[in-house]
């Protein structure tokens, strides 16, 4: 019997083709994935008894557009508002340089999840030592909880913008819009109300639009980088990478891929273990419009406060509140408003992300159950960490730190702790002890190595800046 196995599988190695074969989403041209060794995954079966994922335009703003959006969080709009006032136009580079980074990262997260059937902090578990998994899990953590209270304060400050209502109590009702969504809404109504938050985003481009900038500026500042070795410059070009590409992202992907899975039926581990080639395909493309959008949202926010802030002369801003009002007497209340709904809008949307990716990578270290798809009686524990990382997140506001400031050095501090991470789930997306015949082929894994050399080359550039 053993003999016959090992002999099945030489059949299917030999039957897969070389690496120059292989799709551009995916380096392997099996129909499914092996189950990882040691699992409890069944062996391989027929495409038809995996049932079938939403594809076409229901899958394409799917999961990669709740994804792209949360990128575009409070902390980000701070960032890109701040870097537009400061630098202007010269910024604008920034946005299709980092596109294709963003695309092979949150790919990679996604087909971890596809493939593995777990989330990104459950694979950890199962495959690496506790000694690198607490470390990670505890950056993680302490920096979505950050990131998700001062994104609750900057929600509170843009909504202040439009209605004059006190900000402390502007955060307790947000906090407990977000936090009942999370403990009663099941995963699809969830997933549809982040759908929906996304398209807040759109305000951006209106804005952009309505400052009347100059085009020809604009179009040298998007197709010629401007690079100057100065603190402030660097500083800025780490916190655009860092708040680009944000560790919670990675997370989140990887546990709606799973949360997917388990919404058509494939409850057990040895149910979801492995994908099909149009599986990877439709999440290659997925994560691809969702990370345009994303990335399409951060070019109109530079170029908003490019075109108007900069130009004024207006070069501080300490908020994305601060940068709506700040544009209203330059571009008119409607470019002012739009500024703020798109951060309220989107902040709402990050809030739930940030905090219940948190909860997801607590359970699946400490090996609790967890899930959107389980009610809270049957997650307890989930839920309590759910709870716990709103309230803490809520309490920051009343702490007088000033959210946007900390956001900035928040996206700082991303860019330093983001290439460990992403060295880590290059080495899980190419063990074949956890991809089976599905590990990266040589473009995806030039491009992801590509991006983590990058970041750390910036974060590097920023050190010896502050030495000099």
């Amino acid at each position: 019997m053993k003999e016959r196995r090992r002999h099945a599988r030489k059949e299917r190695r030999r039957a897969a083709p070389a690496d120059g074969a292989r799709s551009p989403a995916d380096s392997t041209s099996s129909a499914h994935a092996r189950p990882a060794s040691g699992s409890a995954a069944a062996p391989d079966a027929p495409a038809s008894s995996r049932g079938k994922r939403p594809t076409g335009v229901l899958r394409t703003i799917g999961l990669g557009l709740i994804t792209g959006a949360a990128d575009d969080d409070p902390s980000a709009i701070g960032t890109y508002a701040s870097v537009g006032a400061r630098f202007g136009a010269e910024f604008l580079w920034t946005a299709p340089v980092t596109f294709p980074m963003m695309v092979a990262v949150v790919y990679l997260s996604a087909k971890l999840g596809q493939v593995a059937g777990e989330g990104l902090f459950a694979v950890l578990r199962r495959h690496y030592s506790r000694w690198l998994l607490y470390p990670v899990l505890l950056g993680v953590l302490i920096g979505n909880t950050i990131e998700a209270g001062a994104d609750i304060g900057g929600v509170a400050a843009a909504l202040n913008v439009v209605l004059p209502i006190p900000i402390p109590w502007i955060v307790i009702l947000t906090t407990a819009f977000v936090l009942a969504l999370q403990l009663w809404g099941s995963y699809s109504f969830i997933r549809n109300v982040l759908r929906v938050l996304a398209l807040s985003l759109l305000a951006y481009v209106g804005s952009a639009f309505l400052a009347h900038p100059d085009w020809g500026t604009v179009l040298r500042g998007t197709l010629v980088p401007s690079i100057h070795f100065d603190r402030d410059f660097l500083a800025m070009i780490v916190a655009v990478i860092g708040t680009s590409l944000s560790a919670y992202l990675y997370t989140w992907q990887s546990n709606q891929e799973v949360e997917e899975e388990i919404a058509l039926g494939r409850r057990r581990l040895s149910d979801r273990v492995g994908a099909t080639d149009a599986e990877l395909r439709h999440s290659w493309w997925d994560v691809t419009a969702g990370m345009f959008f994303s990335n399409v949202v951060m070019y109109f926010i530079i170029l908003s406060t490019a075109a108007t802030l900069f130009v004024a002369g207006h070069h501080s801003i300490d908020n994305a509140a601060q940068a709506a009002e700040a544009l209203r007497p330059i571009a008119g209340n409607a470019a002012g408003i739009l500024f703020a709904l798109g951060v309220v809008g989107v902040g709402l949307l990050a809030v739930p992300v940030m905090t219940t990716g948190a909860a997801y990578d607590l359970s699946q270290a400490l090996g609790w159950k967890q899930g959107l798809n389980k009610r809270p009686s049957e997650a307890k524990r989930f839920y309590a960490a759910i709870t716990c990382f709103v309230l803490a997140a809520m309490g920051m506001n009343f702490f007088g730190i000033n959210p946007m400031k900390a956001l900035v050095w928040a996206g700082i501090v991303q860019g330093f702790s983001t290439p460990p991470l992403l060295f880590l789930i290059l080495r899980m997306t190419n063990s074949r002890r956890i991809m089976g015949e599905r590990v990266n082929g040589r473009a995806l894994n030039v491009l992801a190595y590509i991006t983590t050399a990058a970041i750390f080359a910036a974060s590097l550039s920023l050190i010896v800046s502050w030495m000099l």
